[in-house]
């Protein structure tokens, strides 16, 4: 190991190791278990929380952008540490669908409409045309906004 550290919530440690025989670098994250979260799917059936599940969407949806696995990361652990708050250890699929999108339009607008085309289903030209017409309209606002506290 050459370093570890903890994460800024105190929840996860990050530590940089080397492989002995080949003297690369790498990183692990070490997180601490906690109660197990339930996602209730929209077919009714439950399965545990995979924070695994969420990386795979996320780097397919940020594939060939400025995106970082350690955005990725970093974004996952907001989301679950969100999800944790909670009184309820039972969450539905939609819920953690929809911190994912709002994290990610804040990150990268297209990886966020690329993500949102999987996990919207999105099956005509149209949904695309309208989520664009979404983004464009919140991006005006938060332009205007900018302007205005000037």
């Amino acid at each position: 190991m050459v370093d570890s550290r903890a994460s800024d919530n105190g929840d996860s440690v990050r530590r940089r190791r080397s492989c002995e025989a080949c003297l690369k670098r790498f990183t692990t994250y070490e997180r601490v278990e906690g109660v197990d979260l339930k996602v209730i799917k929209t077919d009714g059936s439950v399965e545990l929380f995979d924070r695994e599940k969420i990386k795979r969407g996320l780097v397919k949806a940020t594939w060939k952008r400025p995106v970082s696995m350690l955005q990725i990361e970093l974004l996952i652990e907001e989301i679950e540490a969100r999800l944790r708050q909670r009184e309820d250890f039972e969450v539905k699929s939609w819920e953690i669908g929809n911190l994912v999108l709002n994290r990610l339009k804040k990150l990268d607008a297209l990886s966020y409409l690329l993500f949102a085309s999987v996990y919207r289903d999105f099956g005509e030209l149209s949904d695309f045309e309208e989520e664009i017409s979404k983004l464009k309209e919140s991006a005006l606002k938060s332009e205007r906004s900018c302007k205005e506290e000037r």
